[in-house]
């Protein structure tokens, strides 16, 4: 009987050892679980992101119209801004200057005619006349200016931006990238008369991969060009800017509403230069995500940039202790036999 505590003592012993390393095995696998599970939570939101659908044109918006004479309707901040001092400050002041002139050269022309004068005027100068003529155009154009200079302000001073794109013009097309996205590239060509027309989009506007950015983003444009001078212009989103060999300038623009915008290239660039347009797609921030997502797969490229890398998906700690308690409980302890184990059978007599 006393011989089989120490065999018993040992065997409790490796019990509770294997009770350890099980307890070690599953703590080890419970950041293993956490960290699936935020990769099956990653995929699920990836399949969510799946299906972007090619964004149907506006008659009417961000394009031109027949026989308009107009600005087109502006879509940013600074294209309003822009459009209403136009309208608004310089149209009426140039009308206004321009009746005026109109009306006294017609008055001239009657008042001193050559019927009606008999003596001709030998006056020389009017000193309250010349003051009139110097001030008030002086007045007119600081009253042009100082708007204009508040508008450059805005233009040149863009807010931090939330994506960057880069645009190079060759002859005679666009190429676009996307750094924040892993380097996204495409270029850009004019659709063909029978692909605009089976698509049921413009003509000479609309392209085979168009620039797509989200809505309500500020968006900084770095434009640049491979041979000769280009321009990126967008007149719905006031935006122009030269495209040089060598050089980078930079642009922005921030657009609320969804939707198609067309511009063109605006420096003449050589043979082909009608047949440089741009589109500019802008998506709900969803829906862009979904178009990010396309492209990063359709290039190879690991899913990252803002909102779309797999590890910026945040769990909950409802999904973190559930992962845990998955980990833990496969993990069960050997149970322990605290028993002397029986004693061994009396030897026979001699």
């Amino acid at each position: 009987m006393t011989k089989g505590w120490p065999s018993g003592l040992k065997g409790a012993a490796i019990a509770a050892a294997l009770m350890i390393s099980a307890t070690a095995q599953a703590q080890e696998s419970a950041p293993a679980a956490v960290a699936a599970a935020a990769t099956e939570h990653a995929v699920a939101q990836s399949d969510a992101l799946a299906g972007y659908t090619r964004t149907a044109p506006t008659p009417g918006i961000g394009q031109p119209v027949p026989a308009g004479i107009a600005l087109q309707e502006q879509f940013t901040p600074i294209g309003q801004e822009a459009k209403f001092m136009v309208e608004w400050v310089l149209n009426p002041i140039i009308a206004v200057i321009s009746l005026f002139v109109l009306g006294l050269l017609a008055w001239v022309i009657v008042r001193y005619r050559a019927s009606a004068v008999e003596t001709p005027s030998t006056t020389t100068h009017n000193f309250t006349i010349e003051v009139v003529w110097t001030l008030l155009p002086a007045i007119i154009l600081l009253g042009i200016a100082f708007p204009s200079f508040r508008l450059l302000a805005n233009q040149y001073s863009p807010p931090k931006a939330d994506i960057t794109v880069k645009v190079t013009g060759y002859q005679w097309y666009w190429g676009y990238e996307y750094p924040d996205y892993g380097g996204i590239s495409f270029d850009s060509v004019p659709l063909s008369k029978e692909e605009a027309a089976k698509a049921n989009e413009p003509y000479l506007l609309d392209v085979d991969n168009r620039l797509v950015v989200p809505a309500g983003k500020t968006v900084k444009v770095l434009v640049t060009a491979a041979d000769v001078l280009h321009s990126f212009a967008l007149p719905s989103f006031w935006v122009k800017m030269d495209a040089v060999p060598g050089r980078i300038n930079e642009t922005w623009f921030k657009v609320e509403k969804p939707g198609v915008y067309y511009g063109q290239c605006s420096e003449l660039c050589g043979t082909k230069h009608g047949f440089m347009p741009i589109a500019i797609e802008v998506l709900s921030e969803e829906d862009f995500k979904r178009w990010v997502r396309m492209k990063q797969a359709a290039d190879g490229i690991e899913p990252t940039g803002p909102g779309i890398a797999v590890e910026q998906v945040a769990l909950t700690p409802s999904q973190v202790a559930g992962a845990v308690r998955a980990a833990v409980a496969p993990a069960a302890a050997p149970q322990i036999t605290t028993e002397a184990p029986a004693a061994a059978p009396a030897a026979p007599a001699a």
